[in-house]
């Protein structure tokens, strides 16, 4: 039996607080070429202006915009069952030959067609990075439910294998996955003479990123540290850094503009499942400045600097080294670049199109032995 088309119609879901916004519109950009349609239900919050804008240009998107709450905030579940049952209402009028969940715990619904999950990132990681201990008991829901989504999935796809690790430490995951690693498109060559400034960019509030100890090291740099994201947590507090030129939240080619200048791109991450800015810094030809994490060393070994994440004298070496040596800074920008081409949309929606066609094939033959 051959295999079937790539899907015609794909649901899928999306937050839009960080990476998968992004990542969910570059892949439905890239499956354009193939003629694929795409339902996309987003939860967490509304729509910012530059989200509308970003969406707004894509032709094979239909999108559901909800605020319902996210699996890994305080108090969700009420919102989590509630956003299920939109979900499973948004399959029956829809009739995908695919749903595309980038999230957890509705991988356990009663779905009619295949379900491919993508573990983007989780709670239990994320806390074990930032605090250095185990999450607290109160998580214990949390774990119970990605666990159950997880076992439920028709695949599993991770952007790292450093990821798909993490599923197998934390829920015993041991179900059939992969990895496909994220991509994103080449804007173009950076501009022909970058300006002397250091570029950051991430959800504000996210300790993970620890924008913190770049406020902290930002004085002694013979050059500024601008950064770009949204500083407000869901939560209604915002963080705020006295010594960093704060940009605020910038639309997709905005922030594309804003790479093509800078020179230096500092990602000090204590947690990065993959890393989708660091992606677009590295095809503006910035010099990368990473920390030192399995996922970030699987990505860019031998074309970033690399420092401890919890060393603020070591990320500031890290910084100064390029800004004083400017061959380096050329070197480091152009290993940046080269690597980035290895991490095309176009390579990423094939693999997500061929895994798709395992999930239809496998359901088919399920079909056939009935």
């Amino acid at each position: 039996m051959s295999l079937p088309s790539p899907p015609k119609r794909v649901l899928m879901t999306a937050d839009t607080l960080g990476g998968v916004w992004n990542y969910a519109l570059e892949l439905a950009r890239a499956l354009q070429p193939y003629g694929t349609e795409i339902t996309l239900m987003t939860m967490g919050a509304r729509l910012s202006r530059e989200q509308w804008q970003d969406v707004s240009h894509l032709q094979n998107i239909q999108w559901i915009e909800t605020d319902f709450r996210l699996e890994w905030m305080d108090d969700p579940w009420r919102d989590v069952d509630a956003a299920g049952e939109r979900l499973l209402e948004l399959e029956a009028s829809v009739a995908p030959d695919i749903v595309h969940l980038n999230g957890y715990a509705h991988g356990s619904l009663a779905w009619h067609s295949p379900v491919l999950m993508v573990a983007h990132s989780c709670v239990l990681s994320w806390w074990q990075a930032v605090h250095r201990e185990a999450a607290p008991l109160r998580y214990r829901q949390y774990q119970e439910r990605v666990s159950d989504g997880l076992q439920s999935a028709g695949m599993v796809v991770a952007p790292t294998q450093a990821m798909l690790s993490s599923l197998a430490e934390n829920y015993q995951f041991s179900g059939p996955a992969k990895v496909i690693f994220n991509g994103t498109r080449d804007h173009g060559v950076a501009a022909e003479t970058k300006e002397p400034f250091v570029m950051a960019a991430g959800r504000l509030w996210d300790e993970a990123k620890n924008f913190t100890i770049l406020n902290r090291l930002a004085p002694r740099l013979k050059w500024p540290i601008r950064i770009a994201g949204d500083p407000g947590h869901p939560n209604g507090s915002r963080r705020n850094f006295e010594n960093l030129v704060c940009c605020g939240l910038l639309s997709s080619e905005m922030l594309a503009g804003a790479l093509k200048r800078a020179s230096i791109y500092a990602h000090p991450a204590l947690y990065e499942p993959f890393g989708l800015s660091v992606l677009e810094a590295a095809f503006s030809g910035c010099a990368l400045v990473l920390g030192d994490i399995p996922s970030l060393r699987e990505v860019w070994e031998n074309a970033a600097v690399f420092v401890s994440p919890q060393d603020e004298y070591a990320i500031e070496r890290g910084i100064s080294r390029l800004i004083d040596s400017p061959a380096l800074l050329r070197e480091m920008g152009g290993r940046a670049r080269q690597a980035a081409l290895r991490y095309s949309t176009a390579t990423m929606a094939a693999n997500y199109v061929a895994t798709y066609s395992e999930l239809m094939e496998s359901r088919l033959h399920k079909e056939v032995a009935r």
